[in-house]
């Protein structure tokens, strides 16, 4: 220590350069005990962004498991109108999967994995009747296709009583854990989002949902494809976010999601497209759709690949006779005494559409 002309004490510059090193290494070491000691309850994981680089470098880069829709370690959700195809795509996926063999015009980036196909739709006899050839005279289905052992298709056994104690879903989830646990499955894919969760339209019920989902993601390293419905729309409009059934949400949860469109020009032509992607930019929205063919060549119910083109050329075009037809539709359920809330939700509309409808037909005096 010296003294300053005026009589007061001064740090050297020796001094001082010590404090500033001790002032930086206690601080780095309170932050690093402020990281490390995060609890595993905390709300949040709190490291350098250098530590999440140095993490994130030791895991491989996801894989394609259904072309640039869905990468592995993803939650994934398609949706679609009833009767659209969902399933029969969704199997074909898991067949892919379960083999390691691509689907012609998706790329497949991964071996041969397990699957679990847990089917809350069909019956064992319904799945058997797409996968086999009908013998009309002997009113039998033969010539069944042969499956990969790694594809494993689960249904809910009916005879089991949920334990005292647990919700259906808790026991649901602790259900699907055990599966992945047993089989060692990689792929999850569910037949359907409602089955999983009875009341989803509200955002409060929808994140529980996924973070159990995510959990189970981030806890085996699998990836789960959740198969959704989407409400009666407007099949003159393109396919948004908003038309995910339930709570559109739900995508803003999810890492990715597909939704399956019908075309006007043929009712076995369907048209997929990308809704959300994270792990890259986007590559079929409404401008670059993937087209594919409801086909079965033999014993196998499956979409085959068609070509690229605008979701524009495959959406509904209505003439002057279909408006007038569907505002006299709209007049009649309002006879019935139904509000434009619920014709609105029968025709795919919002309420003001209907609004404008029964205007127009106080107009033309229909």
């Amino acid at each position: 220590m010296q003294a300053s002309s005026n009589g007061e004490n001064t740090l050297t510059r020796l001094e001082i350069a010590n404090n500033n090193v001790d002032f930086i290494t206690g601080l780095k070491t309170h932050i690093d005990s402020i990281i490390n000691s995060g609890a595993n309850n905390s709300l949040f994981t709190i490291k350098t962004a250098n530590q999440w680089i140095k993490e994130s470098r030791l895991k491989p880069i996801p894989r394609m498991l259904f072309g640039e829709f869905w990468f592995e370690n993803e939650l994934c959700i398609m949706f679609a109108d009833t009767n659209q195809g969902k399933s029969i795509l969704a199997v074909q996926i898991g067949n892919s999967i379960s083999k390691g063999e691509f689907i012609p015009g998706f790329k497949l980036e991964v071996p041969p994995q397990i699957v679990l196909y847990f089917d809350f739709e069909l019956s064992a006899k319904q799945f058997e009747s797409r996968y086999s050839i009908k013998n009309e005279s002997k009113k039998r289905f033969e010539e069944h296709y042969q499956w990969d052992e790694n594809f494993i298709r689960v249904e809910i056994n009916p005879r089991t009583d949920v334990p005292e104690g647990l919700s259906f879903e808790q026991y649901l989830y602790q259900s699907l854990e055990k599966a992945i646990i047993s089989t060692k499955a990689k792929v999850l894919i569910i037949d359907n989002l409602t089955y999983l969760k009875s009341d989803t339209e509200r955002s409060k019920d929808a994140a529980p949902l996924v973070k159990d989902l995510q959990l189970l993601i981030d806890k085996y390293n699998c990836s789960i494809l959740v198969l959704a419905h989407t409400p009666k729309r407007d099949l003159s409009k393109p396919i948004t976010r908003n038309d995910l059934q339930g709570s559109k949400r739900l995508i803003d949860f999810c890492d990715s999601a597909i939704a399956i469109g019908e075309s006007h020009t043929d009712k076995s032509v369907k048209y997929f497209k990308q809704i959300k992607v994270r792990a890259m930019e986007f590559m079929y929205d409404s401008e670059n759709v993937i087209v594919c063919q409801l086909h079965k060549p033999y014993n196998f119910l499956m979409f085959e690949f068609l070509n690229y083109c605008s979701e524009k050329e495959h959406l509904k075009q209505y003439t002057e006779k279909d408006k007038k037809q569907r505002i006299i539709e709209v007049l009649e359920l309002k006879k019935e005494g139904l509000s434009n809330v619920e014709i609105a939700r029968k025709f795919g509309v919002s309420e003001g559409a209907i609004r404008k409808w029964i205007k127009k037909a106080d107009n033309d005096k229909l």
